[in-house]
């Protein structure tokens, strides 16, 4: 008995730093491939390369907005894929005159980075700083963060006096979530990227509209409510039965949102 609790032991040991040392390579996912507005059909979109720091670019696509009078959405995605798999979302914004930028990582692209915590918020704040180096005022801007990038826009949104924050399928925090898969290893303890949403949400001053599906199984909706609950007013979720992690525009989620940026226009306008 005292022979096989020693194996055990060593095997958990084991199993603890072999995930201890691999978990940014089971958070980040890069995606080399360069994705060009015009074979998503967005061809009102430009691919741009913004610098974040001095030597580290990202690659992002960019629409100005028709006029000042409307808000400039800014998008972080999630871990895996690049923005052209995300592009069919905004194409109605665009039309109506919305300014869009779908920002990627810098571990995307081929850029060479890799990821964390910090280097990934250096590359919104970098994103962020394009976005009013055009003259357009912090609270003309949306946030939407998607899955990974929901925890991105949440510290920006604490960070910054935005318009609005947008959260399609959010977690409550990444520790919390790999607890929930990995409790045996105690994982919540050993996460050195946590994008603590939940210590950053009361900081959130703009409207905030978030939306998850039941059938989430990479984010289970629990994490979402637990981030709704904590999230200061205004705000509004909708959760969809049947929805999963990447399917929620095929819920409708599309008309929510873009009625979610006509509101935000409506208060810029009256400001």
């Amino acid at each position: 008995m005292m022979t096989f609790l020693l194996y055990a032991g060593g095997a958990w040991v084991v199993l603890v730093g072999v995930m201890y040392l691999g978990q940014r390579h089971m958070t980040y996912f890069p995606d080399d491939s360069e994705p060009h507005p015009h074979d998503h059909d967005l061809p009102q979109m430009e691919s741009i390369r913004i610098a974040v720091e001095e030597t580290v670019e990202i690659l992002a696509w960019w629409h100005a907005p028709a006029d000042d009078k409307h808000p400039v959405l800014v998008y972080f995605h999630g871990n895996a894929g690049n923005i052209g798999q995300r592009g069919y979302k905004f194409r109605e914004m665009i039309e109506a005159g919305y300014g869009v930028l779908l920002a990627t990582y810098r571990y995307n692209a081929g850029t060479g980075g890799k990821g964390s915590e910090e280097v990934l918020l250096a590359d919104a704040r970098g994103a962020l700083d394009f976005v009013t180096g055009h003259g357009i005022a912090e609270e003309r801007i949306v946030l939407y963060g998607e899955s990974l990038g929901s925890g991105i826009a949440v510290a920006m949104a604490a960070e910054r006096n935005v318009a609005g924050l947008v959260l399609e399928t959010p977690y409550s925090s990444i520790a919390e979530l790999a607890h929930s898969r990995y409790w045996f290893v105690l994982a919540k303890w050993f996460i050195h990227d946590r994008y603590d949403s939940m210590a950053r949400i009361g900081k959130v001053r703009a409207p905030i509209l978030l939306f998850h599906g039941d059938a989430d199984t990479t984010i289970p909706i629990q994490f979402g409510k637990r981030l709704f609950d904590a999230a200061p007013e205004p705000k509004e979720a909708h959760f969809y039965p049947g929805g999963r992690h990447t399917d929620l525009y095929d819920h409708g989620v599309g008309e929510v949102v873009m009625d979610f940026m006509d509101r935000c226009a409506a208060r810029i306008r009256a400001a």
